[in-house]
């Protein structure tokens, strides 16, 4: 599974990842187009409040199964536009 992780997060999350045998990609800087273009391909999608997962990110991301949400609330994240793409979201 490829996760692409677009806030920081702490190292041993990231190694946790890999150790189960994710392909683990970070852009921390990714926003408009450039996060479009990141998570067009990414099968699960891991945010802070940093990243605003909208509408035109799940129609970017054909792959995606999963948003997970580091952190508190979910006020970052269209929860409609993720279930309309089917989309699981979490905290």
């Amino acid at each position: 599974m490829k996760v692409l992780v677009t806030d920081p997060i702490a190292d041993a999350g990231l190694d946790r990842l890999r150790d189960a045998g994710h392909e683990v990609e970070t852009d921390y800087e990714a926003e408009g187009d450039a996060l479009l273009a990141a998570v067009s391909d990414a099968n699960a999608l891991i945010v802070r409040s940093g990243t605003d997962v909208n509408e035109a990110v799940f129609e970017a991301a054909d792959d995606l199964v999963i948003v997970g949400r580091a952190g508190i609330g979910v006020d970052n994240i269209d929860i409609e536009a993720a279930t309309d793409h089917g989309v699981i979201v979490a905290n």
